[in-house]
Protein backbone atom coordinates (compact mmCIF):
# COMPACT_ATOMS: atom_id res chain seq x y z
CA UNK A 1 0.00 0.00 0.00
CA UNK A 2 1.70 3.21 -1.05
CA UNK A 3 1.69 6.62 1.51
CA UNK A 4 1.73 9.95 1.06
CA UNK A 5 3.31 12.50 3.07
CA UNK A 6 0.86 15.67 3.93
CA UNK A 7 2.65 17.76 6.06
CA UNK A 8 3.69 15.59 9.20
CA UNK A 9 0.90 13.18 8.57
CA UNK A 10 1.46 10.04 6.23
CA UNK A 11 -1.53 9.51 4.15
CA UNK A 12 -2.37 5.84 3.00
CA UNK A 13 -3.74 5.62 -0.40
CA UNK A 14 -4.72 3.05 -3.30
CA UNK A 15 -4.77 3.47 -6.93
CA UNK A 16 -5.94 0.42 -9.06
CA UNK A 17 -6.90 0.32 -12.28
CA UNK A 18 -5.48 1.48 -15.88
CA UNK A 19 -3.66 5.14 -15.22
CA UNK A 20 -5.07 6.30 -18.79
CA UNK A 21 -8.91 5.22 -17.75
CA UNK A 22 -11.54 8.06 -16.50
CA UNK A 23 -9.89 8.64 -12.66
CA UNK A 24 -12.45 8.34 -9.66
CA UNK A 25 -11.80 9.80 -5.89
CA UNK A 26 -13.31 7.11 -3.33
CA UNK A 27 -14.36 8.69 -0.08
CA UNK A 28 -15.06 6.15 3.22
CA UNK A 29 -17.30 6.20 5.82
CA UNK A 30 -16.91 7.61 9.28
CA UNK A 31 -15.32 4.77 11.18
CA UNK A 32 -14.64 2.74 8.14
CA UNK A 33 -11.53 2.37 5.95
CA UNK A 34 -10.79 2.57 2.07
CA UNK A 35 -11.31 -1.42 2.53
CA UNK A 36 -15.17 -0.65 2.54
CA UNK A 37 -14.48 -0.09 -1.57
CA UNK A 38 -12.52 -3.55 -2.18
CA UNK A 39 -15.38 -5.57 -3.94
CA UNK A 40 -16.75 -2.27 -6.06
CA UNK A 41 -12.91 -1.49 -6.79
CA UNK A 42 -12.81 -5.52 -7.93
CA UNK A 43 -15.81 -4.98 -10.36
CA UNK A 44 -14.83 -1.74 -11.77
CA UNK A 45 -10.96 -1.61 -11.98
CA UNK A 46 -10.81 -2.92 -15.67
CA UNK A 47 -12.93 0.62 -16.90
CA UNK A 48 -11.79 3.10 -14.35
CA UNK A 49 -9.12 4.31 -12.44
CA UNK A 50 -10.13 3.87 -8.38
CA UNK A 51 -8.54 6.03 -5.77
CA UNK A 52 -9.13 5.92 -2.55
CA UNK A 53 -7.95 6.65 1.24
CA UNK A 54 -7.96 6.89 4.70
CA UNK A 55 -9.24 9.17 6.34
CA UNK A 56 -7.04 10.48 9.39
CA UNK A 57 -6.53 7.79 12.27
CA UNK A 58 -8.71 5.54 10.05
CA UNK A 59 -7.07 2.67 8.46
CA UNK A 60 -3.39 2.94 7.84
CA UNK A 61 -3.33 6.53 7.84
CA UNK A 62 -1.78 9.03 11.22
CA UNK A 63 -4.27 10.38 13.24
CA UNK A 64 -5.28 13.61 13.03
CA UNK A 65 -2.49 16.64 14.47
CA UNK A 66 -5.57 19.01 15.87
CA UNK A 67 -9.24 20.11 14.85
CA UNK A 68 -10.22 18.65 11.69
CA UNK A 69 -12.99 20.70 9.08
CA UNK A 70 -14.43 20.05 5.72
CA UNK A 71 -12.03 22.02 4.19
CA UNK A 72 -9.09 20.34 5.63
CA UNK A 73 -10.51 16.82 4.15
CA UNK A 74 -11.07 18.14 0.89
CA UNK A 75 -7.27 19.94 0.84
CA UNK A 76 -6.18 16.06 1.65
CA UNK A 77 -8.68 14.64 -1.24
CA UNK A 78 -6.68 17.37 -3.62
CA UNK A 79 -3.46 16.75 -2.67
CA UNK A 80 -3.75 13.24 -3.54
CA UNK A 81 -4.92 14.16 -7.04
CA UNK A 82 -1.74 16.57 -7.06
CA UNK A 83 0.59 13.84 -6.18
CA UNK A 84 -0.62 11.38 -8.69
CA UNK A 85 -0.87 14.48 -11.34
CA UNK A 86 -4.89 13.89 -11.95
CA UNK A 87 -6.15 17.70 -13.12
CA UNK A 88 -10.28 16.19 -12.75
CA UNK A 89 -12.13 12.69 -11.53
CA UNK A 90 -15.27 11.27 -10.53
CA UNK A 91 -15.79 11.21 -7.22
CA UNK A 92 -17.72 8.62 -4.91
CA UNK A 93 -17.92 9.30 -1.39
CA UNK A 94 -20.07 7.76 1.48
CA UNK A 95 -21.47 9.07 4.45
CA UNK A 96 -18.93 11.53 5.69
CA UNK A 97 -17.42 10.79 2.23
CA UNK A 98 -20.55 12.31 0.76
CA UNK A 99 -19.35 15.87 3.43
CA UNK A 100 -15.67 15.53 1.44
CA UNK A 101 -17.56 15.78 -1.51
CA UNK A 102 -19.65 18.79 -0.98
CA UNK A 103 -16.30 20.14 0.24
CA UNK A 104 -14.34 19.94 -3.22
CA UNK A 105 -17.35 21.32 -4.75
CA UNK A 106 -17.41 24.09 -2.77
CA UNK A 107 -14.05 24.37 -2.58
CA UNK A 108 -12.73 23.33 -6.58
CA UNK A 109 -15.37 22.27 -8.81
CA UNK A 110 -13.38 22.94 -11.55
CA UNK A 111 -11.76 19.35 -10.62
CA UNK A 112 -14.44 17.49 -10.19
CA UNK A 113 -16.22 15.64 -13.16
CA UNK A 114 -19.74 13.56 -12.55
CA UNK A 115 -20.26 12.91 -8.69
CA UNK A 116 -21.93 10.75 -6.71
CA UNK A 117 -23.12 10.98 -3.00
CA UNK A 118 -25.01 8.25 -1.04
CA UNK A 119 -26.09 8.00 2.65
CA UNK A 120 -24.78 11.50 3.73
CA UNK A 121 -27.07 14.96 3.64
CA UNK A 122 -26.12 18.47 3.40
CA UNK A 123 -26.14 18.73 7.33
CA UNK A 124 -26.04 15.14 8.64
CA UNK A 125 -27.39 14.70 12.27
CA UNK A 126 -27.35 17.96 14.59
CA UNK A 127 -24.75 19.00 16.61
CA UNK A 128 -25.80 18.25 19.81
CA UNK A 129 -25.71 14.59 19.21
CA UNK A 130 -22.20 14.96 17.80
CA UNK A 131 -20.53 16.86 20.97
CA UNK A 132 -22.28 13.75 22.69
CA UNK A 133 -20.54 11.45 20.58
CA UNK A 134 -17.40 12.61 20.36
CA UNK A 135 -17.17 13.11 24.21
CA UNK A 136 -18.20 9.28 24.99
CA UNK A 137 -15.71 8.04 22.05
CA UNK A 138 -13.16 9.97 24.08
CA UNK A 139 -13.97 8.80 27.55
CA UNK A 140 -15.20 5.19 26.39
CA UNK A 141 -12.65 4.71 23.29
CA UNK A 142 -13.87 3.38 20.31
CA UNK A 143 -13.46 -0.58 21.18
CA UNK A 144 -16.29 -0.15 24.01
CA UNK A 145 -18.29 1.43 21.39
CA UNK A 146 -18.02 -0.06 18.39
CA UNK A 147 -20.86 -3.00 19.18
CA UNK A 148 -23.34 -0.12 19.59
CA UNK A 149 -21.66 2.20 16.35
CA UNK A 150 -21.67 -0.76 13.86
CA UNK A 151 -25.38 -1.78 14.68
CA UNK A 152 -26.46 2.00 13.11
CA UNK A 153 -24.70 0.96 9.80
CA UNK A 154 -26.49 -2.02 8.12
CA UNK A 155 -29.45 -2.98 7.36
CA UNK A 156 -31.51 -6.23 8.76
CA UNK A 157 -31.12 -7.92 6.39
CA UNK A 158 -27.30 -7.77 5.65
CA UNK A 159 -26.52 -8.33 9.52
CA UNK A 160 -28.89 -11.67 9.86
CA UNK A 161 -27.04 -12.79 6.61
CA UNK A 162 -23.38 -11.53 7.72
CA UNK A 163 -22.88 -11.63 11.42
CA UNK A 164 -19.34 -12.74 10.63
CA UNK A 165 -18.76 -9.24 8.56
CA UNK A 166 -20.45 -7.53 11.15
CA UNK A 167 -18.34 -8.36 13.76
CA UNK A 168 -15.19 -8.15 11.48
CA UNK A 169 -16.22 -4.25 11.29
CA UNK A 170 -16.64 -3.80 15.00
CA UNK A 171 -12.89 -4.96 15.42
CA UNK A 172 -12.04 -2.81 12.58
CA UNK A 173 -13.82 0.17 14.39
CA UNK A 174 -12.34 -0.98 17.75
CA UNK A 175 -9.09 -0.50 15.85
CA UNK A 176 -9.14 2.90 15.14
CA UNK A 177 -7.80 6.37 16.74
CA UNK A 178 -10.11 7.70 19.29
CA UNK A 179 -9.27 11.32 18.84
CA UNK A 180 -9.23 11.51 15.29
CA UNK A 181 -12.76 9.83 15.21
CA UNK A 182 -13.80 12.60 17.54
CA UNK A 183 -12.81 15.20 15.75
CA UNK A 184 -14.55 13.75 12.87
CA UNK A 185 -17.72 14.29 14.83
CA UNK A 186 -17.23 17.47 16.02
CA UNK A 187 -16.77 18.29 12.19
CA UNK A 188 -19.92 16.72 10.99
CA UNK A 189 -21.86 18.62 14.11
CA UNK A 190 -20.33 21.99 12.61
CA UNK A 191 -20.91 21.31 8.87
CA UNK A 192 -24.10 22.71 6.81
CA UNK A 193 -24.02 22.83 3.51
CA UNK A 194 -27.37 23.90 2.88
CA UNK A 195 -27.17 26.86 0.20
CA UNK A 196 -23.50 26.45 -0.71
CA UNK A 197 -24.09 24.16 -3.82
CA UNK A 198 -26.30 25.83 -5.76
CA UNK A 199 -23.70 26.76 -8.00
CA UNK A 200 -22.52 23.54 -8.89
CA UNK A 201 -23.40 22.36 -12.57
CA UNK A 202 -22.26 18.93 -13.00
CA UNK A 203 -24.66 16.02 -12.60
CA UNK A 204 -24.76 14.52 -9.22
CA UNK A 205 -26.01 10.98 -8.45
CA UNK A 206 -27.50 10.53 -5.07
CA UNK A 207 -27.97 6.97 -3.47
CA UNK A 208 -29.87 6.60 0.00
CA UNK A 209 -30.42 2.93 1.57
CA UNK A 210 -34.53 2.32 2.29
CA UNK A 211 -32.88 1.21 5.42
CA UNK A 212 -30.44 3.72 6.42
CA UNK A 213 -31.58 5.24 9.84
CA UNK A 214 -28.25 7.60 9.95
CA UNK A 215 -29.11 9.16 6.64
CA UNK A 216 -32.48 8.24 5.55
CA UNK A 217 -33.97 8.97 2.50
CA UNK A 218 -35.28 12.10 3.24
CA UNK A 219 -31.88 13.61 3.90
CA UNK A 220 -30.71 12.61 -0.12
CA UNK A 221 -33.71 14.33 -1.18
CA UNK A 222 -33.27 17.53 0.72
CA UNK A 223 -29.34 17.54 -0.49
CA UNK A 224 -30.78 17.16 -4.55
CA UNK A 225 -33.29 20.06 -3.73
CA UNK A 226 -29.76 22.11 -2.78
CA UNK A 227 -28.17 20.70 -6.21
CA UNK A 228 -29.27 22.46 -9.82
CA UNK A 229 -28.71 18.64 -11.80
CA UNK A 230 -28.87 15.94 -8.71
CA UNK A 231 -31.34 13.10 -8.62
CA UNK A 232 -31.82 10.48 -5.88
CA UNK A 233 -32.17 6.57 -6.51
CA UNK A 234 -33.43 4.76 -3.26
CA UNK A 235 -31.42 1.21 -3.02
CA UNK A 236 -34.12 -1.42 -1.12
CA UNK A 237 -32.99 -3.53 1.79
CA UNK A 238 -29.34 -1.27 2.46
CA UNK A 239 -28.91 0.82 4.88
CA UNK A 240 -25.79 2.86 5.70
CA UNK A 241 -22.88 1.26 3.30
CA UNK A 242 -24.57 0.25 0.13
CA UNK A 243 -20.28 -0.38 -0.86
CA UNK A 244 -20.64 -3.42 1.72
CA UNK A 245 -24.15 -4.35 1.85
CA UNK A 246 -24.67 -3.80 -2.03
CA UNK A 247 -21.50 -4.01 -3.93
CA UNK A 248 -22.86 -5.25 -7.04
CA UNK A 249 -25.75 -2.90 -6.94
CA UNK A 250 -23.52 0.15 -6.16
CA UNK A 251 -21.50 -1.22 -8.89
CA UNK A 252 -24.02 -1.17 -11.50
CA UNK A 253 -24.72 1.95 -10.82
CA UNK A 254 -21.27 3.45 -10.78
CA UNK A 255 -20.73 1.91 -14.40
CA UNK A 256 -23.57 3.16 -15.87
CA UNK A 257 -23.03 6.39 -14.21
CA UNK A 258 -19.38 6.92 -14.74
CA UNK A 259 -18.61 4.38 -17.48
CA UNK A 260 -20.78 3.29 -20.17
CA UNK A 261 -20.47 -0.34 -21.16
CA UNK A 262 -20.49 1.04 -24.98
CA UNK A 263 -19.75 4.22 -26.76
CA UNK A 264 -23.03 4.54 -29.26
CA UNK A 265 -21.56 6.45 -32.11
CA UNK A 266 -21.05 9.43 -32.50
CA UNK A 267 -19.03 10.52 -29.90
CA UNK A 268 -18.15 13.94 -29.14
CA UNK A 269 -15.02 15.16 -31.04
CA UNK A 270 -13.78 16.45 -26.96
CA UNK A 271 -14.27 12.77 -25.61
CA UNK A 272 -12.11 11.78 -27.97
CA UNK A 273 -9.29 14.38 -27.83
CA UNK A 274 -9.08 13.24 -23.72
CA UNK A 275 -8.46 9.70 -25.03
CA UNK A 276 -5.89 10.30 -27.44
CA UNK A 277 -4.24 12.71 -25.35
CA UNK A 278 -4.07 10.27 -22.12
CA UNK A 279 -2.48 7.44 -24.47
CA UNK A 280 -0.37 9.46 -26.71
CA UNK A 281 0.89 12.28 -24.70
CA UNK A 282 -0.70 15.87 -24.60
CA UNK A 283 2.31 17.25 -26.33
CA UNK A 284 1.89 14.78 -29.47
CA UNK A 285 -1.67 15.53 -30.13
CA UNK A 286 -1.18 19.06 -29.72
CA UNK A 287 1.97 18.61 -31.75
CA UNK A 288 -0.43 16.69 -35.05
CA UNK A 289 -3.06 19.06 -34.46
CA UNK A 290 -0.86 22.40 -34.96
CA UNK A 291 0.41 20.31 -37.66
CA UNK A 292 -2.72 20.15 -38.94
CA UNK A 293 -3.69 21.99 -42.79
CA UNK A 294 -6.67 22.67 -44.90
CA UNK A 295 -5.78 19.31 -46.17
CA UNK A 296 -5.44 16.88 -43.24
CA UNK A 297 -7.66 18.70 -40.49
CA UNK A 298 -10.59 16.62 -40.96
CA UNK A 299 -8.87 13.79 -40.89
CA UNK A 300 -7.75 14.19 -37.76
CA UNK A 301 -11.14 15.26 -36.49
CA UNK A 302 -11.89 11.61 -37.96
CA UNK A 303 -9.51 9.68 -36.41
CA UNK A 304 -9.88 11.53 -32.61
CA UNK A 305 -13.84 11.06 -32.75
CA UNK A 306 -13.73 7.46 -34.49
CA UNK A 307 -10.42 5.80 -33.30
CA UNK A 308 -9.89 7.16 -29.67
CA UNK A 309 -13.38 8.15 -29.04
CA UNK A 310 -15.43 5.38 -30.29
CA UNK A 311 -12.55 2.72 -30.28
CA UNK A 312 -10.02 3.27 -27.70
CA UNK A 313 -12.89 5.27 -26.06
CA UNK A 314 -14.92 1.72 -25.58
CA UNK A 315 -13.91 0.69 -22.03
CA UNK A 316 -15.04 -2.89 -22.75
CA UNK A 317 -11.01 -3.21 -23.41
CA UNK A 318 -8.65 -1.48 -21.12
CA UNK A 319 -6.39 0.73 -22.66
CA UNK A 320 -3.41 -1.75 -22.32
CA UNK A 321 -4.70 -4.22 -24.06
CA UNK A 322 -6.19 -2.31 -26.68
CA UNK A 323 -2.15 -1.18 -27.22
CA UNK A 324 -1.21 -4.82 -27.27
CA UNK A 325 -3.70 -5.17 -29.91
CA UNK A 326 -2.52 -2.38 -31.69
CA UNK A 327 1.31 -3.01 -31.78
CA UNK A 328 0.14 -6.28 -33.16
CA UNK A 329 -1.43 -5.44 -36.23
CA UNK A 330 0.52 -2.99 -37.11
CA UNK A 331 4.15 -5.08 -36.28
CA UNK A 332 2.10 -7.82 -38.88
CA UNK A 333 1.21 -5.40 -41.57
CA UNK A 334 4.89 -3.85 -41.40
CA UNK A 335 3.45 0.06 -40.58
CA UNK A 336 6.58 1.20 -39.29
CA UNK A 337 6.05 4.84 -38.32
CA UNK A 338 2.63 3.83 -36.96
CA UNK A 339 4.73 0.97 -34.79
CA UNK A 340 7.04 3.37 -33.63
CA UNK A 341 4.41 5.74 -31.87
CA UNK A 342 2.21 2.90 -30.27
CA UNK A 343 5.21 1.15 -28.62
CA UNK A 344 6.48 4.57 -27.03
CA UNK A 345 2.93 5.06 -26.19
CA UNK A 346 2.56 1.24 -25.11
CA UNK A 347 5.57 1.86 -22.82
CA UNK A 348 4.00 4.99 -21.95
CA UNK A 349 0.58 3.51 -20.97
CA UNK A 350 2.31 0.85 -18.59
CA UNK A 351 2.35 -2.35 -20.96
CA UNK A 352 5.26 -4.28 -19.57
CA UNK A 353 8.14 -5.64 -21.02
CA UNK A 354 6.75 -9.55 -20.86
CA UNK A 355 3.91 -8.29 -22.44
CA UNK A 356 5.12 -6.71 -25.19
CA UNK A 357 7.27 -9.55 -25.88
CA UNK A 358 4.51 -12.43 -25.56
CA UNK A 359 2.45 -9.87 -28.40
CA UNK A 360 5.21 -9.74 -30.94
CA UNK A 361 6.01 -13.06 -30.28
CA UNK A 362 2.02 -14.07 -31.40
CA UNK A 363 2.73 -12.12 -34.21
CA UNK A 364 5.99 -14.52 -35.41
CA UNK A 365 3.33 -17.21 -35.16
CA UNK A 366 0.50 -15.76 -36.63
CA UNK A 367 2.30 -13.37 -39.04
CA UNK A 368 5.65 -14.79 -39.94
CA UNK A 369 8.76 -14.86 -38.09
CA UNK A 370 10.47 -11.66 -40.77
CA UNK A 371 7.37 -9.41 -39.41
CA UNK A 372 7.82 -10.20 -35.39
CA UNK A 373 11.57 -9.81 -36.32
CA UNK A 374 11.56 -6.48 -37.38
CA UNK A 375 8.99 -4.99 -34.70
CA UNK A 376 11.68 -6.76 -31.95
CA UNK A 377 14.60 -4.45 -33.40
CA UNK A 378 12.09 -1.25 -33.89
CA UNK A 379 11.36 -2.23 -30.10
CA UNK A 380 14.43 -1.81 -28.89
CA UNK A 381 15.96 1.25 -30.99
CA UNK A 382 12.88 2.80 -29.13
CA UNK A 383 13.92 2.31 -25.80
CA UNK A 384 12.35 -1.80 -24.73
CA UNK A 385 14.99 -3.86 -23.13
CA UNK A 386 17.90 -4.24 -21.69
CA UNK A 387 21.44 -5.55 -22.71
CA UNK A 388 21.52 -9.12 -21.54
Amino acid sequence: MPFLKLGDRSVAYRDTGPATAPAVLLAHPLGMSQAVWDDVVAALSPRLRLISWDLPGHGASAPAGGALSADDLAAEALALLDALAIDTAHFVGTSIGGTVGQALMVKAPERLERVVLTNTGAVIGNAEAWQQRAARVRSEGLAAMAPELVERWFGPLFKQAHPEAVIGWQIQLGRGDDDSYARLCELLGETDFTGRLGHFQHPVQLLAGAADAATPPAALEALARELPAGTVTVLDDVGHVPAVEAANALAEHLAAWLAPAGAEPPVAYEDGLTVRKSVLGAEHVERASTNASTLDAPFQSMITRMAWGEVWGNPDLSHVQRSLITVSILAALGRDGELVLHLNAARRIGVTEAQLRQALTHVAIYAGVPAANHAFKLAKDNGWGEVA
